[in-house]
């Protein structure tokens, strides 16, 4: 028998988070994986806002289990997040965020859900958990130098005479077609289990499992090299903006299956107790990122897009790789990520590969969204802490 006050907490919690899912799809999921195609003008901003809001919604539903749990259960030790905290902690991070939309700077939703969570539970009395803060903590420090780097080497290949540009671009596409097919859905699995496109198509060959896996990952790249080589044939500029388009895409619908985590992981307790399907509140998680992406997305788009960098193809390309990996990546392990800190990483790398000093990269916007970042991550913690405190003086 389901209890009247937790569904009506679940109610008031539930609309904290569609605000979260909204503020995340205006933000950091709905600006910065077509921002780089938006600079090298490859698709316009209100094109780029209505289909990374169809992509992140996919993502969400398809990826989006591991870090909703992570967010929810793993954050803080000893109790369990109650209505008034997952309320309050989404309010909070949303609030943060949605300064940050209006203001031009982005600052890093995981951040401020990460501290909010953080706080509150503190505030419950509970325990910090500090394997997976160090867990955390090591891919939010690595992001930027890993990124940042991967897109350095990139653009300066692309830049290069050693490899024809087109035979790099080629390369490219088999390793992101690749990761494609080793990228896990629990649709392909069994049970609680995953599985991969590989891993599927790959159990029909008359070979071991790992066997089958490495040929049918061969087969796939192999595919998307050779569908981008065709489309290059029909001229590099025009190749290049397609592939492009599609790197957006994917990076796109990986940040469905991180960001959606941040918004409904909170609520992950209440629906437990509630009995509700996680696959019920994916897709409202999915659905309020959608509307925050058509409604609120193009102002950030320009703003990453135009402010950070003057963008080519070559360079955005560059910027979207090592933006896909870490993200895909941060998925796989269930951790919660800001993809402003990977783009905008992404794309200093790729910046600096340019011609000139810091390629067109303003040093002073830079140092302005470091202070954002470091400071919504501590400010959520106090702001949560104190807040819940209070409340629950008032309660009693």
């Amino acid at each position: 028998m389901v209890d009247i006050a937790t569904a009506g907490a679940f109610a008031v919690a539930a609309l904290a988070s569609l605000f979260m899912a909204w503020a995340i799809g205006a933000g950091s999921s709905g600006s910065t994986p077509f921002a780089p195609a938006v600079g090298a003008n490859a698709i316009s901003v209100m094109r780029a806002g209505f289909l990374v809001g169809l992509l992140g919604f996919s993502g969400a539903v398809l990826q989006g289990a591991n870090v909703s749990e992570a967010v929810g259960t793993e954050l803080i030790g000893g109790v369990t997040l109650s209505s008034t905290a997952a309320t309050l902690a989404l309010l909070i991070a949303a609030a943060l965020v949605a300064i940050g939309i209006f203001t031009g700077y982005p600052i890093a939703t995981a951040f401020t859900v990460t501290g909010a969570v953080i706080g509150t539970g503190l505030a419950m009395g509970g325990a910090p958990a500090w394997a997976k803060y160090t867990e955390i903590a090591t891919l939010w420090v690595l992001t930027p130098f890993i990124g940042g780097s991967i897109a350095y080497a990139v653009a300066r290949a692309l830049r290069a005479d050693a490899i024809a540009e087109e035979h790099l671009v080629i390369g490219l596409a088999a390793i992101v077609g690749a990761i494609v097919a080793n990228i896990e859905f629990a649709i392909l699995g069994s049970g609680a289990s995953s599985a991969s496109i590989a891993q599927v198509s790959g159990s029909s060959l008359p070979v071991p499992a790992a066997a089958g896996t490495a040929v049918a990952t061969l087969i796939i790249a192999s595919l998307w090299a050779g569908a981008t080589a065709l489309d290059l044939g029909n001229g590099t500029e025009r190749g290049e903006r397609h592939f492009l388009l599609v790197l957006g895409g994917l990076v796109a619908f990986s940040a469905g299956g991180s960001q959606v985590g941040l918004a409904i992981g909170p609520l992950i307790p209440l629906t437990n107790q509630l009995e509700l399907p996680l696959l019920a509140m994916l897709v409202g998680g999915g659905f309020g990122l959608l509307l925050g992406s058509w409604t609120g997305a193009p102002r950030m788009i320009k703003a990453i897009a135009q402010d950070y960098s003057s963008l080519g193809p070559r360079r955005s390309i560059a910027a979207l790789i090592p933006s896909f990996i870490i993200a895909q990546a941060a998925v796989f392990f269930g951790i919660p990520v800001s993809f402003n800190e990977i783009i905008v990483s992404a794309i200093i790398g790729s910046g600096y590969a340019a011609a000139g000093a810091g390629g067109g990269v303003s040093a002073r916007k830079m140092g302005l969204t470091v202070l954002a970042w470091v400071g919504s991550l501590a400010g959520s913690i106090v702001v949560a802490y104190v807040s819940y405190t209070a409340v629950s003086a008032l309660l009693l």
